[in-house]
């Protein structure tokens, strides 16, 4: 999995903070997103993030994820 890559949440993953449903939970199961980043290091040290791949959903959607939880989309 890269940066650029489309990917689509594979297991149940519930939100808090989805635009349209504000603190009520939301489930992002079979939603498509695109990859912005993979958090490896910070301010050049590495890191062990929980979370580490950046998934962004439409114009005001971000959320992380394991990489288990997604799976790419073969164009």
């Amino acid at each position: 999995m890269k940066v650029g890559d489309r990917v689509r949440v594979k297991t149940s993953v519930l939100i808090y903070h989805h635009p349209e449903h504000k603190q009520q939970p939301f489930d992002l199961k079979e939603t498509e997103g695109e990859v912005m980043a993979i958090l490896k290091d910070w301010q050049g040290r590495p890191i062990s993030a929980n979370l580490p791949v950046l998934v962004k959903f439409d114009k005001r959607l971000k959320a992380h994820f394991r990489e288990d939880e997604l799976e790419i989309i073969a164009v």
